[in-house]
């Protein structure tokens, strides 16, 4: 098929390196235009960038799609389908009616779950059982399209990172059956019932607020590896929490015990993986011996 692919982070990347190796023609591919990045903010292009002008497909980065100039140019590639994975952008009504079979979206949620711009994130603090990826046809609203597969997977014990992994090369291979059936596929409208949204990330969520049971504080250390993550202060030093586990033990919320466990509302949160700012990531003994946080310490 005659494709244009549109994505921007390395969740898209599995998807655009899957349409390459089945041969479809990937006339062009869209992307977040550069954005500064590391320590002297020198303009960075995104994943998807790097990885199509390795292969050899011409890039396009609008600031927008609103005007019609890049609407007309859009239409000028004469596709069968595009394909979305992250794009980042929302794309208008001429865009998504240009490609004779639309536009086809690499959504990570179960559908209408989570419907939004972090539906990994919102998985895991909301506690659930299973996540998984979608193939939808894209329409006006919000992640309401249609969908033509859909495919699960238990969310477990799993980091953010972990889940935008497995999911994104899930999707990879979902999007490359769906495009090999879509002549004879028809998808299935989202029932209204269950459907959730998925905000943005605040960096003022991944604040650990040890009022919580440990469970939710738990689950705010996995949703937020590897970004913005979860961390605690202590003497004007913020200290990321990566890994933790749980234990029933009931504590005052924020206080200090042995090995850094930390009382939470319910339970006591037991940190596995922590990082001071600049350093490598550490045990809790590696960490307490060179910054010591004396047992009976309340934490805010």
């Amino acid at each position: 098929m005659r494709i244009a692919f549109m994505g921007t982070p390395d969740f898209a990347v599995p998807t655009l390196d899957a349409l390459i190796a089945t041969g479809h023609d990937v006339v062009a591919v869209y992307t977040q235009p550069p954005r500064p990045a590391g320590r002297g903010k020198a303009l960075s292009p995104s994943p998807v960038h790097r990885r199509a002008e390795a292969a050899g497909i011409e890039v396009r980065a609008p600031l927008s799609l609103r005007d019609g100039e890049a609407q007309a140019d859009f239409a000028a590639l004469d596709l069968d389908a595009a394909v979305v994975a992250a794009y980042g952008l929302i794309l208008p009504v001429p865009i998504l009616a240009a490609p004779r079979h639309g536009c086809l979206n690499v959504h990570a949620s179960l559908l209408p779950r989570w419907r939004g711009a972090a539906p990994i994130q919102r998985a895991i603090l909301a506690g659930d059982a299973e996540t998984g990826v979608c193939i939808m046809q894209m329409e006006k609203g919000l992640d309401t399209g249609p969908v033509y597969a859909r495919r699960a997977t238990p969310v477990d014990r799993k980091t953010a990172g972990e889940l935008t992994a497995e999911l994104a090369e899930a999707g990879a291979a979902l999007m490359v059956e769906v495009l090999a059936r879509i002549d004879v596929m028809t998808p299935r409208p989202q029932p209204n019932e269950g459907a959730t949204y998925a905000p943005k990330v605040d960096k003022s969520e991944a604040k650990l607020d040890f009022t919580l049971p440990a469970e939710e504080a738990e689950r705010r250390v996995r949703a937020f590896n590897p970004a913005p993550g979860a961390w605690f202060e202590y003497r004007g030093e913020r200290i990321r929490v990566l890994a933790a586990d749980v234990a029933p033990e009931d504590g005052a919320p924020g206080r200090v015990g042995a090995g850094l466990a930390i009382g939470c509302g319910r339970g006591t949160l037991l940190p596995r993986l922590v990082q001071r700012a600049g350093r490598a990531a550490m045990s809790p003994d590696e960490l307490l011996r060179g910054f010591p946080i004396p047992p009976g310490i309340l934490l805010a």
